[in-house]
């Protein structure tokens, strides 16, 4: 891939530069010191390597889950156009899991009603919903167990069953009361002591908590803040610790949990990804 090697050589020549292509959003996000020197990475990629790029803020990689459990919701998927017909119908039971726990499918079939050659069906059209959650987000923490269903001896197939446990899984994330969820990060800042107070207010004020300060090791006059804040609360940060610390400032971060979203900004932010914003 002609960026890939483009981006590559660039960091060979500025290794404060990093890049990757996230795994949720599928965005090639470039991490640099600032807007001004991404600026000046971008017009490089364009004059040097031909390669024109629009850029944007990267997407915040919200989740969501059901708080919830729904008991035996029912998908069942009938067709007919002539012919063989398409059948397969199913009994699911979703269970909210702890945070961080990621996604678990089992089946609990007694006496044959969903024959085993079709429950990888029923698990792929499970895994397939989970893309999308009612919310318009990944969907994560939950089980699914298949319980109970019917079949065809003629009708049936795998992609009926799949398309079964869609509808299943449609119908079952709506009424397990949906809850969306924000990626908290680590955050460890950097900063002249005479401006620490400014940035305890910084952070407060993006929703951060912060977990204790002290002194820089080795850095005379300098503190470091260690908080953790909303991701979403991180995108301009550097430009206001830079301003708040005439432009010495820093910090690094990394992702530390999924936490609850709080229910006024959950509802704009529904509303942003129900409209494709």
């Amino acid at each position: 891939m002609k960026l890939t090697s483009a981006l590559s050589k660039i960091l060979e020549e500025d290794p404060a530069l990093f890049w990757e292509q996230h795994g949720d959003t599928h965005e090639v996000i470039l991490w640099g010191q600032g807007d001004i020197h991404l600026q000046v990475t971008l017009d490089r990629l364009a004059r040097k390597y031909k390669l024109p790029m629009s850029a944007h803020t990267p997407q915040v990689p919200f989740k969501e889950t059901i708080r919830n459990a729904v008991s035996k919701v029912h998908g069942r998927y009938k067709h007919q156009t002539g012919g063989h017909g398409q059948f397969g119908d199913v009994y699911l039971d979703l269970q909210p899991l702890p945070r961080g726990s990621g996604f678990d499918f089992s089946e609990s079939i007694v006496g044959g009603v969903v024959p085993r050659q079709y429950i990888p069906g029923v698990e792929m059209g499970v895994r397939e919903s989970l893309v999308r959650g009612p919310l318009g987000f990944p969907v994560v923490d939950m089980s699914v167990t298949l319980k109970d269903g019917s079949y065809h001896a003629v009708d049936s197939s795998e992609q009926a069953f799949k398309m079964a446990a869609r509808q299943a899984m449609q119908e079952g994330m709506a009424l397990g009361n949906p809850q969306l969820l924000e990626p908290i990060v680590s955050v460890m800042v950097s900063a002249p002591n005479d401006a620490t107070s400014k940035v305890l207010r910084l952070l407060n004020g993006r929703r951060g908590q912060v977990l204790g300060y002290g002194g820089k090791v080795d850095w005379v006059g300098w503190d470091e803040i260690q908080a953790q804040i909303p991701q979403v609360e991180m995108q301009d940060l550097i430009l206001e610790l830079r301003s708040l610390t005439m432009g010495v400032g820093f910090f690094r971060w990394e992702f530390d949990r999924l936490q609850e979203v709080p229910e006024k900004i959950a509802e704009r932010l529904t509303t942003q990804a129900a409209s494709g914003a």
